[in-house]
Formats: structure tokens, C-alpha cells, sequence
């Protein structure tokens, strides 16, 4: 079998376009061109960024499945981190700028507003998996472990779409787009879980 291509830009030319729509936004705010409600703007542009980037991070493996493309998984993590940094960007422009850090006022909103309870729930389950993103956490955790873990990410993303769709309440065409294309990769990724299983079970009654 061929080896894969090295491709050294692969990663440098990700994290710069990963980048590039935080160096936009921080520009338009530089500028003063963030429009009439500078903070929704920036709580919803980057929390669209979120959603979309870990998305793009669960596709790596399926689209290699699909494909058998060997590049996608080679930036699966880089990917999820950039996602996991807009979560948290999103949730801190949330608390220090639009609540001004006012405890009270934040807590009952998380109490009250079921969309920011859900979006408080998918960054927490973000956080374990950026912790343990290094390979040094794999070999500490251990493979099969690590990757149990690991699982929740569709679980965070999940309700990172539901968040979407609470938030938005009337057209939620583009919140279910993304909840339909999470669908699909779990299908893929069941898809081949399965045709696994199966796999060693022929293997062991031979």
C-alpha cells in the first residue's frame, strides 16, 4: 500500500482559513462596521463559527470512509480545537460582554432561557475533549478509553444544533441544515461500526 502524501501545508493552510473569519470580525469591530448591535453580531457570527468547524471536524472520518481519503483525519483534531476556541469565545463575549460578568443576571439566565442552558451543557462537554486532545492524554487514558470519551463530541455538537434552533425559534432551515449533515455522519460512522462487527464475527466462526 501507497504511503500518504506528507502535504506539510495541510494543517498552516487550515488554521489560517480557520482563523481568517476572526481576523474579519476583529477588524469590522476595529472599524466600527459591526452594524447597529455589535455584540449579537459577534455572539452570533461566532457561535455559527463554532457549529460550523466542529461539524467540519466530526466529517473527517466519514468523508475518509467515504472517499478513502487519507488527509481529513490529519486535521480532525486541529479542527476541533478551533471549534472548542469559538465555543468558548462565543459563551465569554456572552458573560463578560453582554451579561457585563453580572452573576445574578447570568445565572438566571441560564435558569430561564432553555437554548443558553443547552449551549452552557455543549460547551462543558467540549471541554473534557480539548483537555484530552493531546497524545499524551491518548496513551494516559488509553486508546479504547480515549475514544469512548471522544464520542461525545456528537453529543456536544447535537446540542449545539439545538441551541441553534432554540435560539433562531422561527426560520430554523439553516439550524436543521446542519442537525441534518450531523445525521448523516453518525449514519456513516454507525454504518461502519456495523459492517465491523460483522466483520469479526465471520472472522471468529471461521
Amino acid at each position: 500500500m501507497a504511503s500518504s502524501p506528507p502535504l506539510p501545508w495541510l494543517k498552516p493552510a487550515f488554521l489560517v482559513g480557520g482563523l481568517s473569519p476572526l481576523a474579519l470580525l476583529l477588524l469590522e469591530l476595529a472599524r466600527g462596521t459591526l452594524g447597529a448591535n455589535p455584540i449579537e453580531r459577534v455572539l452570533n457570527q461566532t457561535g455559527m463559527l463554532a457549529l460550523l468547524v466542529l461539524v467540519a471536524s466530526l466529517a473527517c472520518t466519514p468523508l475518509k470512509l467515504v472517499t478513502g481519503w487519507t488527509w481529513p483525519p490529519r486535521v480532525r483534531k486541529l479542527l476541533g480545537l478551533l471549534g472548542f476556541g469559538y465555543a468558548l469565545l462565543h459563551f465569554l463575549v456572552y458573560v463578560g460582554v453582554d451579561q457585563g460578568l453580572r452573576m445574578g443576571a447570568l445565572l438566571e439566565d441560564i435558569t430561564k432561557r432553555p437554548f443558553i442552558t443547552v449551549g452552557l451543557l455543549a460547551l462543558v462537554l467540549l471541554v473534557p475533549l480539548a483537555v484530552t486532545s493531546t497524545q499524551g492524554m491518548v496513551r494516559r487514558l488509553g486508546f479504547p478509553r480515549w475514544q469512548r470519551l471522544h464520542r461525545l463530541a456528537y453529543v456536544a455538537v447535537s446540542l449545539g444544533v439545538v441551541h441553534f434552533v432554540w435560539r433562531v425559534k422561527q426560520d430554523v432551515t439553516e439550524p436543521l441544515v446542519y442537525g441534518g449533515v450531523l445525521a448523516l455522519l453518525f449514519a456513516i460512522r454507525l454504518a461502519e461500526a456495523v459492517r465491523k462487527r460483522r466483520a469479526r464475527a465471520a472472522l471468529s466462526a471461521t
